[in-house]
C-alpha cells in the first residue's frame, strides 16, 4: 500500500487518526500494511459502513484502494477502484455477508457489479447478467471526491500492483 497521511483515519479501523494509532509502528516499514492487517481492517471498515446503513446515515469512507458507501435508504457498497469493482454489504438496513476469501499472501473478494459514474451519476453494472442500474441515492459527489483522493495518493505503478493474476497466485501457493 502507499503512504498513509498522518491526519488521516488509521487503516486499522481504530477509528483515531493515524498519528495517534500506528505511526510509530509503520514508520521506517513505508506505511504497509501486513496483508492480515489490511484484512482486518477492512472487515471492521465493512461493519462500520453496515452499521451506517442500519442507522441510515449516509456515510463514505476510504481504506488503501477501497471506497465503503452507505445511503440514508440503508444501501451500503463496498469499492475497489483500481478495477472499479463493487460488491453490496448492506440492503435496506440489513446487512450484507461479504465473500471474502483469504490466505497469507492475498485477499480475494468476490465482486458482483463493476461500478462508474457518468453525468454525476452512480451506476452498477451485473457480471452475473451485465444489466446496468443507476443508484439515484448514491452519494455521488462524496465518492467521486474519494476516487481523486485515492487517485493523487497512489501512483500508477502502485495501483496496478494491486490485482495478482490467478498464474500469480498459483506460482506463489
Amino acid at each position: 500500500m502507499g503512504k498513509i497521511g498522518r491526519n488521516e483515519l488509521c487503516p486499522c479501523g481504530s477509528g483515531i487518526k493515524y498519528k495517534r494509532c500506528c505511526l510509530r509502528q509503520h514508520q521506517g516499514n513505508a506505511a504497509a500494511l501486513p496483508m492480515g492487517q489490511l484484512k482486518i481492517s477492512l472487515l471492521a471498515q465493512i461493519e462500520r459502513i453496515q452499521i451506517a446503513a442500519r442507522s441510515r446515515d449516509e456515510a463514505v469512507r476510504e481504506l488503501g484502494v477501497f471506497i465503503l458507501w452507505s445511503n440514508r435508504e440503508g444501501d451500503a457498497w463496498l469499492l475497489e477502484i483500481t478495477e472499479s469493482d463493487a460488491v453490496q454489504v448492506a440492503a435496506a438496513g440489513q446487512a450484507i455477508s461479504v465473500p471474502i476469501d483469504e490466505n497469507p499472501e492475498t485477499i480475494a473478494i468476490n465482486w458482483s457489479h463493476t461500478f462508474a459514474l457518468r453525468d454525476r451519476k452512480f451506476f452498477l453494472t451485473a457480471y452475473a447478467d451485465k444489466q446496468e442500474t443507476c443508484l439515484e441515492a448514491a452519494p455521488t459527489k462524496r465518492i467521486n471526491a474519494a476516487l481523486r483522493r485515492i487517485r493523487k495518493k497512489y501512483s500508477e505503478e502502485q495501483l496496478s500492483r494491486v490485482h495478482v493474476s490467478e498464474e500469480q497466485t498459483q506460482a506463489a501457493g
